[in-house]
């Protein structure tokens, strides 16, 4: 029975750490990602207005503020899309607290969302078992 206990502790820790993983890479990588992008996006789509502003006189200079402004909401679009899927697949997987702990780590339940709980295993048991033992039996 403490096989069994013990690869079922192993196979929590495992999914922590998994789920430890992804974390990380959310907050390093993916959403600092998607907002610079969507902050790019969100530029092109202003030069764009500003050029056909401003190039009102020139249907050449109209034409490729449009095209800015064309691409600039596609971009745009497509960064609110991944973030919503993102979103959508964290919190289908459980990551949910943690999506909102990375946006304001401050906020009620984020002080421990981060650290993986102990396994309840204290090491006070060798688990090499008796069995071939040459002791004495009373």
């Amino acid at each position: 029975m403490k096989l069994v206990e013990l690869a079922h502790a192993q196979t929590q820790q495992a999914a922590q750490q998994a789920q430890s993983f992804v974390t990380q890479v959310n907050q390093i990588i993916l959403f600092p990602l998607i907002t610079l992008l969507t902050a790019i996006a969100f530029l092109v789509f202003l030069w764009g207005c500003a050029e056909f502003i401003f190039g009102a006189a020139n249907e050449t200079t109209r034409a490729k503020g449009r095209q800015h402004i064309i691409w600039g909401i596609v971009g745009l679009v497509v960064m609110v899309a991944a973030y919503s899927i993102l979103t959508i697949a964290a919190g289908t997987f459980g990551l949910g607290n943690q999506l909102n702990c990375a946006n304001n780590a401050s906020g009620p339940g984020c002080s421990t969302i981060f650290q993986i709980p102990n396994t309840g295993s204290t090491g006070s048991g060798g688990g090499g078992g008796t069995t071939g033992s040459t002791g004495s039996q009373p």
